[in-house]
């Protein structure tokens, strides 16, 4: 029998280039920096910039709570804020509800409006 007889089914293949054994943890690395990078650290930066504007916060600020109110702080509590959303009408909130602090003079506009 010839090798030129043997089916090409049937010859031996070369034997396939092996990857190096630290290649898996590179992969793995690769990942946990575009996690990082993706989902971690922004995350952590717009927790502390809420931190910065929850610490911020002043009798007559302009703010928006997470439930969509918008009003002037009238006193700043150590958990809460007293917020007046229309005239002799205030409401308390945890600190953490309030959402962004508004440029001066937008409440004025909106109840013009």
């Amino acid at each position: 029998m010839n090798l030129t007889d043997v089916p090409v089914y049937m010859a031996a293949a070369a034997p396939a280039a092996q990857e190096p054994a630290w290649m898996p943890f590179v992969m793995m690395g690769g990942i946990l920096v575009l996690f990082y990078f993706m989902l971690i650290r922004p995350q952590n930066k717009r927790r502390k910039e809420h931190q910065n504007l929850l610490a911020g916060l002043q009798k007559g600020d302009e703010v928006v709570t997470a439930g969509g109110m918008v009003g002037v702080i009238n006193k700043v509590e150590d958990d809460f804020v007293k917020v007046q959303v229309a005239p002799n009408i205030e409401i308390r909130v945890q600190k953490s509800a309030v959402g962004a602090t508004l440029p001066k003079g937008t409440v004025k506009t909106l109840d013009a409006a």
